[in-house]
């Protein structure tokens, strides 16, 4: 062997940069377990790496944009490192495809959300350039996946979604639903439970219509036994997928947090409706006073767009009106954003900028009071909160988080760690956490 080969080669490297929701960021954890596999460690930053990965979002055109203002950057590195390789995945290179090559040339490879697995080998395989085929057996996938939390893990239990809401590009970028088999995420969840993990949030584009060889309840029902595991939270459910068995499964299983992400939309039925959501106001309303009459300490939590095409001035305040009568503990509201592809893009009476950020804002103002009121009603209780890790902007405070999703910074103690479930008096509500003593345990608690 001569002197040459002697010498080890570098190892090579990988940067992540991503964007968008939940189901993203664990895609993220995904693709850095297959490149992980794969021998590649995490560069530093993108001028460290030998391949560079942007998981896209194309929810809103505000992700898009800085999607793109990333990626230009790159132009120039390339030059510099021919080498290099440049991937996009996600949902901006689903709804792309071959037409982000005329845009960005200088991209080696364009998968969208099915095809993550192509980044096995990528550096001997040399897959097609762009890959955003259908892939029928993404639910029967494993994947080795590199999870930045070791007690909190994101488990997806379906891909996909068959809802078709006007506005909105999931069904297009990410197919249709595909539901993954039992047995094989109780199996994830039990490796998971073993290393140390003691919240599972369950993922999925409308968990309610998980269906396999069981339901999403007796699904729920089959982790809660899970002795290791502590807690249980799911999302995003759908109002008109939401079952007396569901509500009956976070009433009764221990583990199951009291908490739910209900997408409302709009307080307009009209507006609804042209949403294709497919329920009204008055049945989002049914269920959520079913959720409160059978567990009254619920936390829930929306979504709300504002100045969705043809919304009036009365849609509107039909909005205002029904987070007023919810109460609703938070809520992400935004802008609607024309999506191309979807439905709500082609239709007539879109609606002006400033007048959508006026609606935004009271929307916002509006809720900002209601959180502010419904924390106040906590101070002076006692709850349990989960120790998640220390503080990021302190580290002589640490974060927990009680089962209806409050976070709790509590100053450091040298007989709590990250993984301990410890009971808290609430001293004083702010508007994104809740202050806290530790009750000592020889109080009684």
């Amino acid at each position: 062997m001569n002197a040459k080969s002697d010498v080890p080669r570098p190892m090579k490297k990988y940067y992540l940069s991503t964007f968008g929701c939940q189901m993203n960021v664990h895609d993220s954890e995904k693709m850095a377990g297959i490149l992980k596999a794969e021998g590649l460690l995490e560069a530093s930053g993108p001028d460290d790496a030998d391949i560079i990965i942007f998981n896209t979002c194309s929810i809103r055109q505000k992700a898009e944009q800085k999607f793109y203002s990333e990626l230009g950057r790159l132009k120039a590195l390339k030059k510099i490192k021919p080498d290099l390789k440049i991937a996009v995945s996600g949902c901006i290179a689903q709804q792309e495809g071959k037409k982000m090559l005329k845009r960005t040339p200088y991209v080696d490879y364009i998968m969208g959300p099915q095809n993550i697995h192509l980044l096995k080998n990528i550096f001997k395989s040399k897959p097609a350039r762009v890959s955003v085929e259908d892939n029928p057996l993404m639910a029967d996938m494993e994947f080795p996946v590199d999870r930045r939390d070791n007690l909190k893990a994101w488990v997806n239990i379906m891909y996909g979604c068959n809802n078709f809401c006007s506005y909105c590009i999931v069904p297009y970028t990410r197919g249709r639903e595909k539901s993954r088999a039992k047995d094989s995420i109780i199996n994830e969840i039990k490796v998971l439970a073993e290393s140390g993990c003691k919240e599972v949030t369950l993922l999925g584009q409308n968990v309610n219509s998980y269906e396999s060889s069981v339901d999403f309840p007796s699904l729920l029902k089959e982790i809660n036994s899970i002795s290791e595991i502590k807690r249980i939270r799911f999302m995003t459910s759908h109002p008109k997928d939401l079952t007396e068995d569901l509500i009956y499964a976070i009433r009764d299983l221990d583990k199951v947090c009291e908490h739910i992400h209900l997408p409302l939309q709009s307080g307009s039925t009209k507006v609804l409706g042209l949403m294709n959501r497919k329920y009204s106001y008055a049945d989002y309303l049914r269920g959520v006073d079913r959720l409160r009459e059978e567990i009254p300490k619920i936390a829930i939590t929306s979504d709300i767009i504002a100045g969705f095409p043809q919304e009036t001035e009365e849609d509107h305040e039909c909005t205002i009106k029904a987070l007023k009568d919810i109460q609703f503990d938070g809520l992400f509201a935004f802008m609607y954003s024309a999506r191309p592809g979807t439905r709500a893009a082609t239709i007539d009476g879109h609606i002006p900028e400033n007048i959508q950020s006026e609606r935004l804002a009271e929307i916002l103002e509006l809720q900002n009071d209601i959180t502010n009121l419904k924390n106040k009603e906590l101070e002076e209780t006692v709850q349990e909160i989960l120790i998640e890790k220390e503080y990021p902007e302190n580290t002589d405070n640490l974060i927990g988080r009680t089962r209806t999703n409050k976070i709790i910074p509590i100053p450091w103690n040298s007989n709590i760690s990250p993984g301990d479930i410890v009971k808290v008096k609430i001293t004083k509500a702010n508007l994104h956490s809740l202050d806290a003593e530790v009750i000592p345990l020889e109080k009684g608690y």
